[in-house]
């Protein structure tokens, strides 16, 4: 299944605006941004094996670990990946499915959830 950069985008941006008022909110210093594949040095540097197939990842500091006393800080950042999600994805609904559950779960890392946790959520 594949969607053309446009049509994936989309797809997040509905996704994040089903996300409720008071959670959105707070994402006001967070960007989300899709890649095609991650690179096989990004995966090295978070600890995962290069053929790991991740669909999100998180870069920045949970909202639970930041200080009120820290001075500004450059956006915190969710990378999505377009190449797994599609490549895992037989039907349209199947990556709309996914696409939403990937930025609900690094929406969630965001907001200090663990992946454990995330994963008994479901998410």
């Amino acid at each position: 299944m594949r969607l053309t950069r446009g049509e994936f985008e989309q797809v997040v941006a509905r996704a994040i605006a089903g996300i409720p008022r008071e959670f959105r909110d707070k994402l006001e210093n967070l960007v989300v941004t899709v890649q095609d594949w991650p690179e096989p040095q990004f995966l090295e540097e978070v600890g995962l094996a290069r053929d790991s197939v991740i669909f999100g990842f998180y870069h920045g500091t949970p909202l639970t670990k930041q200080s009120p006393y820290q001075t500004a800080t450059f956006p915190h950042r969710i990378t999505l990946f377009q190449g797994p999600l599609e490549q895992a994805c037989q039907t349209r609904r199947q990556l709309i499915r996914q696409i939403r559950k990937t930025v609900l779960h690094e929406i969630g890392h965001h907001f200090g959830i663990s992946e454990k946790r995330l994963r008994e959520l479901g998410v």
